[in-house]
């Protein structure tokens, strides 16, 4: 099999070995079988990083079952190679050539060259900043519910914020489904949270790149273009929100001045398939659910933690339509040009995703004519670009709808090019290399 089918088959396999052990009876509180349903969407959610869930994860799982989920997040965020290679590394096992060609479409890197030096540095990078972010968090968390306690939230945290998955532990602190909303304006948790968000978004590649250049100007274009579009973005949606809810009473408008700031900026840099949140979104005006919807759908960047069509994408998008305004012949940015093929690709990507919101948004108004269009957009958005924020409520999903949002998270974790190119593959090596004439159609 070629590494895109291995890819979907290894993230299929991790899922429903997650469901089977959630499905166990030790991983609920009361003793009882969640169900299959559940446990499979709940597994999916956590593998593909998400964080839409169907019980409270605080108040419904043991501490054993808690340990799956938080397991199944730092699997799905790596990727399941990075893993496998971990163990290898640890075992000193030799990694071969498919295993690294499984680690280049893993970690959607274009070079062969390096790719197990560069799984070692993004486990050390990972577990680094999640050890800070966990020690961070603790100073809060401990104080709050004691050493032991503490220390578990601040690690279940600092994992799920890094991995931009989503879950909480904090059903049993403000009650079931409230996420953050009780820390919306404790400036050290809201703080380290969204600092690990960021990082886990902005892609291990850039990281990497920071940490060996140091310098801005010395970056590659690659870089320049994450860390320009992720700030723009971020600020966009943070002043939206601040202006827009300001005075609303339902969100920010109880909130001091330095509040407001704090939760605007949060829910912006949410938005970047985190899945956290430190206002109730149900009460939000809608314009701002509509902001929030572009930003989820454009999410992290690439070989991240997070999802969405990734930032690259975007500027690739603007950049294209620049040129062609300005009349240009080539794509042309930080004195570099793109190349026919990445332009290709990002639109590519843009509209299957496009096409893929469109369809499950029609398939859950059918599926549950409970939720209205808006809470079907939203919730399919935050699926396929693994966000896991929700304002229909994913406990209130019919048996259909589950499995609607299941495909869409599974979609959006594995990539919609890799699943098409795993199921087109094979057809696609057997017919031969034409290149027909030229012939011209009238556009605009």
């Amino acid at each position: 099999m070629d590494p895109a089918k291995v890819m979907v088959i290894g993230f299929a396999a991790v899922v429903l070995f997650g469901a089977f052990l959630l499905n166990l009876p030790m991983a609920t509180k009361s003793g009882e079988s969640i169900g299959l349903l559940d446990a499979l969407f709940t597994a999916t959610s956590a593998v593909c990083v998400t964080g839409l869930v169907v019980v409270d994860t605080a108040t419904y799982w043991s501490h054993f079952g808690q340990i799956v989920i938080i397991t199944l997040i730092q699997i799905g965020g790596l990727g399941f190679m990075t893993i496998a290679t971990m163990f290898a590394l640890l075992t000193k096992k030799k990694i071969n050539l498919r295993e690294r060609l499984l680690i280049q479409e893993s970690l959607n890197q274009k070079d062969l060259s390096g790719m197990v030096k560069l799984t070692r540095y993004v486990i050390l990078i990972t577990f680094l900043i999640e050890g800070i972010g966990a020690i961070l968090l603790s100073f809060t968390f401990i104080p709050q519910f004691g050493l032991g306690r503490g220390i578990w939230y601040s690690i279940f945290h600092a994992i799920s914020a890094f991995c931009n998955a989503g879950f909480d532990l904090m059903g049993s602190v403000s009650g079931p489904f409230t996420s953050l909303t009780s820390y919306v304006d404790n400036f050290m948790i809201v703080m380290t949270i969204s600092a690990l968000i960021i990082l886990g978004g902005i892609g291990f590649p850039v990281m990497l790149d920071v940490i060996r250049t140091k310098k801005a100007s010395r970056l590659n274009m690659h870089s320049k273009i994450v860390i320009v579009t992720t700030a723009i973005l971020i600020g966009i949606g943070s002043i939206f929100i601040f202006v827009v809810e300001f005075n609303n009473p339902k969100t920010l408008g109880t909130l001091s001045f330095p509040g407001k700031l704090l939760a605007s900026f949060f829910q912006s840099v949410t938005t970047r398939t985190a899945g956290f949140n430190t206002i109730d979104l149900t009460l939000i005006k809608e314009s701002s659910l509509f902001v929030m919807m572009i930003l989820m759908f454009i999410g992290a960047s690439p070989a991240s933690t997070g999802g969405g069509i990734k930032t690259t994408t975007l500027a690739s998008l603007v950049i294209t339509v620049r040129s062609f305004i300005s009349g240009k012949g080539d794509i042309e940015v930080y004195e570099r040009r793109i190349s026919g093929g990445t332009i290709t690709k990002a639109i590519g990507i843009f509209f299957i995703a496009t096409a893929l919101v469109v369809f499950g948004t029609l398939a859950l108004s059918l599926t549950d004519e409970g939720f209205t269009l808006v809470e079907c957009g939203f919730e399919i958005v935050s699926a396929i670009a693994t966000v896991g924020l929700s304002i229909g409520g994913s406990p209130n999903l019919t048996t259909m709808g589950k499995v609607v949002v299941m495909i869409a998270m599974f979609i959006g974790r594995v990539g919609s090019l890799t699943i098409f190119v795993a199921l087109l593959s094979k057809g696609a090596r057997k017919k031969p290399p034409v290149r027909y004439p030229e012939g011209k159609i009238i556009v605009g």
